[in-house]
């Protein structure tokens, strides 16, 4: 099925994808939401209960779809349910899997449009609309951003920042600090940026890239 596709990644852990997420999903009733986690065979260094995956790790990615298979209370795609997704599906792969998982999801889609939580998928494959989500204490600490916000930053669409605790980033400090990690002089990358107050403006964003993107039946007709 053709559907809107919209990325929700991080430039780090805890910065809020998934709270956006939900919102967008309560803004978007009937779409699906998809949860990409990358895992190994080893001890992460956290807590196992809370993140580990590896035991679920196989030769092909593991896709959970459902309720039955996806609800868990307080977690990431518990939370989704919440927010009133008409499907959830937890992807979980190795790094060598990111593309096929992806793909395999994306073909269980049957909703009109798909939010998906993650950074490494997009250097495989293209979005409708990709939203980068910071706050002003992850960008402040360089050393946390993640090496593959760099395939998220080079297709963003938008740059959504949560000032949680009163620093007053500035969205352009952000952007100069993404392009000094990730860019090169001739390449720099500017989108528009939004803070929570401003979300009213990125729904109507998105809705506008999903209310004029092809439907199946006009390709069909071409």
């Amino acid at each position: 099925m053709i559907c809107t596709r919209v990325a929700i990644a991080g430039i780090s852990s805890e910065v809020g994808k998934t709270t956006l997420l939900c919102e967008l999903l309560r803004e978007f009733p009937g779409w699906e939401a998809i949860k990409m986690t990358r895992g190994h065979y080893r001890s992460c260094g956290k807590d196992p209960h809370a993140c580990c995956v590896s035991h679920l790790l196989g030769d092909e990615p593991l896709i959970r779809s459902g309720f039955q298979q996806t609800y868990a209370s307080g977690k990431d795609t518990g939370r989704y349910w919440d927010a009133g997704a008409a499907n959830v599906h937890w992807v979980i792969v190795t790094d060598d899997q990111v593309e096929r998982g992806i793909r395999l999801a994306l073909e269980r889609i049957n909703a009109p449009g798909v939010l998906i939580e993650g950074n490494s998928f997009l250097r495989f494959i293209d979005v409708d609309f990709t939203v980068l989500v910071a706050s002003d204490v992850s960008v402040r600490a360089t050393s946390k951003i993640k090496n593959s916000t760099r395939w998220a930053f080079q297709k963003a669409s938008a740059l959504y920042v949560f000032d949680r605790n009163g620093l007053n980033t500035r969205p352009d400090e952000i952007i100069s600090r993404l392009n000094d990690r990730f860019a090169t002089p001739d390449s720099k990358h500017c989108v528009p940026t939004y803070m929570p107050g401003d979300f009213p403006k990125l729904v109507a964003r998105v809705n506008s890239v999903h209310s004029t993107r092809p439907r199946a039946n006009e390709n069909q007709e071409s």
